[in-house]
């Protein structure tokens, strides 16, 4: 085969290796649902999935502090979720009712004699846009009083839970419960 057949079905190859990512990259709208951020490591709370010891009142987020935070021992992990991470973390609803945690790590960089942080952009809104690609989630979401701007940041994809299918029980007036 001569070297321009070779070179032709190279540049086909790396052409499709280059596209395949984006064929798969999916985008939704996802609600935010508990944001967490630390330098310090905490167990990121998974609302409907974390134990029933989860930090949701935000004492564990501000203050890290393993003294402030619920104890990870099998008894009390046995069935809930829990990972240990650092840096921002959020916990996405899609429009499917799956859950997705997704995590960002700070970055640190020396610039002669000081550290240069960056921290990861941290929506304060209620709905992002998501893009997934492979591990990676680039979210979208809008600033401002007008709603015009609108930041991003990649972060890393932790985990993806599916719903939850336990049915609610609604107490009646009389004590009984019904469904």
């Amino acid at each position: 085969m001569p070297i321009s057949s070779w070179l032709a079905i190279g540049l086909a190859v790396a052409s499709l290796t280059i596209s395949i990512p984006s064929a798969f990259a999916q985008k939704v709208e996802a609600s935010v649902l508990y944001r967490q951020d630390s330098d310090n490591r905490y167990i990121a709370v998974v609302p409907g999935y974390s134990g029933p010891d989860a930090d949701i009142t935000g004492a564990c987020m501000l203050d890290p502090d393993p003294a402030n935070c619920p104890a990870v021992d099998s008894a009390s992990a046995r069935g809930a979720v829990n990972y240990m991470l650092v840096g921002t973390t959020l916990s996405l609803l899609l429009p499917d009712g799956r859950v997705v945690l997704v995590n960002c790590v700070n970055r640190y960089s020396a610039k002669g004699n000081y550290v240069n942080r960056r921290s990861c952009g941290m929506p304060m809104v209620e709905h992002v846009e998501a893009e997934f690609i492979g591990q990676s989630a680039k979210l979208k979401w809008q600033v401002g009083t007008d709603g015009k701007r609108t930041e991003s940041e990649t972060y890393k994809v932790v985990a993806m839970l599916e719903k939850r299918t336990e049915s609610a029980r609604v107490s009646a007036p009389d004590g009984a419960a019904s469904r």
